[in-house]
């Protein structure tokens, strides 16, 4: 049910672009600073932006970190950020927080991303089933030769906890469950792609745009039950085809006013898509 609601609510934001009190048309750009803070996924893209923003606007200053999803929120609540990359939907809990410091969060999807399986290139592995990705990382599948590839133990690669990556994949993949105890917590995507490079038996999950191309790393395709295997490519993605695909979401307090909202605005253009689909990402239109 979860992975049907999924693949329907991306569908549905391929073909709108869900934001609050934002139009489609730019506006006079506002100067500033603008703080930006959350999800390790959405880094490059983020500063991609900000960095193409800021050449188009030299009176804006625009500072982009990760730490991860739940970083991000909670500055968005303590005051400390503008903006907030998430690569998940805000909970309730953290709903109510942001209430009771007054205001409202508003949800701006920004782009499209297929959460990547990557393992390293010289593994001969050709794909894995989703249920296969839940035994692997809840402990039931330990070995490489379980699943068709050569013996040898499998190391389980994930993101901290504060990651809206990893609170993604624990509800989606595995259904709610415990990740494995020996899980290896990785501070960033990118330490996922480094360790993944120099180990063979590795496995781990991320943003397409961290592993594909890389040396040494493989990404690959996903089955659910039943069908062939899928590649994270654009089209499959926005369609749902890819069974493990998000939309990449930027909150604000509310509806968002000057440069914040001007920012938000070169984001959705066409020409803040065109870098979504540069960068490694998926715009939310062809």
């Amino acid at each position: 049910m979860r992975m049907r609601n999924a693949r329907r609510a991306l569908a549905a934001l391929a073909a709108l672009v869900i934001t609050t009190g934002l139009s489609a048309a730019l506006v006079r750009a506002a100067g500033g600073n603008l703080v930006i803070k959350g999800s390790d996924t959405l880094v490059m893209l983020s500063q991609a932006w900000a960095e193409e923003y800021m050449k188009r606007h030299p009176e804006a200053n625009i500072a982009v970190t990760g730490g991860g999803s739940g970083t991000g929120i909670a500055a968005l609540i303590n005051g400390t950020t503008d903006l907030a990359n998430c690569s998940r939907a805000m909970k309730a809990s953290e709903i109510a927080k942001c209430k009771d410091r007054g205001f409202v969060p508003a949800a701006h999807a920004v782009a499209l991303d297929g959460l990547a399986i990557a393992v390293h290139a010289a593994n001969p592995v050709p794909g894995l089933s989703l249920d296969q990705l839940r035994g692997i990382y809840t402990g039931k599948i330990t070995d490489w030769q379980q699943v068709g590839g050569k013996p040898g133990k499998i190391l389980v690669l994930s993101r901290e906890s504060n990651s809206g990556t990893y609170v993604y994949f624990r509800d989606f993949v595995l259904r709610g469950r415990n990740y494995r105890s020996d899980a290896l917590l990785m501070p960033s995507t990118k330490a996922i792609q480094q360790e993944i490079t120099g180990n063979r038996n590795a496995i781990g999950y991320g943003g397409l745009a961290y592993f594909k191309g890389k040396p040494n790393v493989k990404v690959l395709p996903v089955s659910m039950k039943g069908k062939a295997p899928v590649y994270p490519g654009d089209d499959n993605v926005r369609s749902g085809a890819y069974p493990i695909a998000r939309p990449l979401y930027i909150y604000s307090k509310g509806k968002p006013g000057g440069l914040a909202a001007d920012f938000i605005r070169f984001c959705l253009s066409k020409e803040g898509q065109d870098l979504v689909g540069r960068v490694g990402y998926v715009a939310l239109r062809k």
